[in-house]
């Protein structure tokens, strides 16, 4: 039997699964598996603002995201995008940041090398308060 390599798509796909499933719970573990070693993320606002290199810099950052989003957020995946190395979900979160209600658009782009995520980049624009 020929075994063949994941699609690039695959691959994000399953990655994003498990990272929507670490904001809903906190259980970052099994999308932390699927990072490469000089995982590298952009993240806009906030402490980890700009770029950030690293398996343990991104183990910290979503370590963060679980104690600011403590009760876990929900995700409406709305489209998806992809070429031969990189995949965008965008998507809608919705929960309480730090007590207060949240919602907020987010596109994450997912760069993809083999069958593991080598690179990661989120941009946002709030929704406003829940009412």
């Amino acid at each position: 039997m020929v075994h063949r390599a994941p699609d690039t798509i695959e691959v994000a796909q399953g990655a994003f699964g498990h990272f929507s499933h670490g904001l809903a719970t906190g259980e970052w573990k099994p999308f932390v598996e699927m990072l490469t070693d000089d995982f590298t993320f952009w993240f806009p606002v906030g402490p980890y603002q700009g770029l950030n290199v690293g398996k343990e810099r991104a183990i910290a950052f979503f370590e963060y995201v679980s104690e600011v989003f403590n009760q876990g957020l929900s995700v409406t995946l709305d489209r998806v995008t992809s070429n031969e190395t990189t995949v965008v979900f965008e998507f809608r979160d919705e929960g309480k940041m730090r007590g207060e209600p949240y919602k907020n658009r987010i596109a994450v782009s997912f760069d993809v090398r083999g069958d593991k995520i080598c690179g990661y980049r989120e941009y946002f624009g709030s929704d406003g308060k829940s009412n």
